[in-house]
């Protein structure tokens, strides 16, 4: 589509040191100055702003927000606008990104689905907001699921595994379970409407591939962090 622009980040290229690489969080402990030079590179490789975009304080909630204008918003984990030239973004490192986009009625969505997002079912409530206050008709939106950390890698407890519906999380023995974080937000983009053909996932394992995705599980708090963005064009 010419009328949005949406991308994602990996950890390759970028100024900061110590394999932090293409880190784009202020808030990992790299020099602010690199930050500043990473998303400076990333978003111009997009030809996008970065004084256009809109950032959620994540919190591993399931709130939603429509926005308006740049800045950072408190206490949510997606962002809805429709705003011609606004840019939303969300960062991750192995939680799940998620894009969506309806171009009839010109309303886009950023989305941070960690675990907990995903059972307290954020992406639906991001398309119903979409819906109720946008206008927007969940059959003409198109949907992005980015790379995240799959259901090969990411192991989770009893307690965090009863969460999720059965068709979703895998005995791996041992007291321990793999959910599949993609198929089941997948899932609540389809309970909403959206077609299965209008929505795009990412098979990338974030945890699997340490040369192109910085990871949480894998490297710690310390871990750099990507973004995914999306911005509606003119048309």
């Amino acid at each position: 589509m010419n009328n949005v622009c949406a991308g994602m980040s990996t950890r390759s290229g970028g100024v900061s040191g110590g394999g932090l690489g293409m880190n784009l969080s202020y808030r990992v402990g790299d020099a602010p100055e690199n930050v500043s030079a990473n998303r400076l590179q990333f978003f111009e490789a997009l030809g996008v702003s970065p004084a256009s975009a809109a950032y959620p304080i994540q919190c591993h909630s399931n709130r939603v927000r429509i926005v308006h204008s740049p800045g950072e918003y408190p206490d949510c984990d997606a962002l809805i606008s429709a705003e011609t030239g606004l840019a939303l973004a969300v960062t991750v490192a192995d939680c799940v990104p998620i894009l969506l986009f309806d171009p009839v009625r010109r309303v886009a969505a950023a989305v941070h689905a960690g675990w907990r997002g995903t059972v307290g079912q954020i992406v639906a409530l991001a398309v119903a907001q979409m819906i109720q206050e946008c206008g927007a008709n969940p059959g003409h939106i198109v949907a992005f699921i980015g790379p995240a950390a799959g259901a090969c890698c990411y192991q989770v407890d009893a307690p965090v595994a009863s969460q999720f519906p059965d068709p979703f999380v895998r005995d791996a023995g041992n007291g321990k379970y793999f959910p599949d974080l993609k198929r089941f937000n997948k899932a609540q983009l389809i309970a909403q409407g959206v077609p299965h053909a209008q929505i795009e996932i990412d098979s990338d394992c974030t945890m699997c591939n340490a040369a192109k995705y910085h990871s949480y599980r894998r490297e710690g708090a310390s871990s750099g962090r990507m973004l995914a963005v999306i911005q509606m064009k003119l048309p």
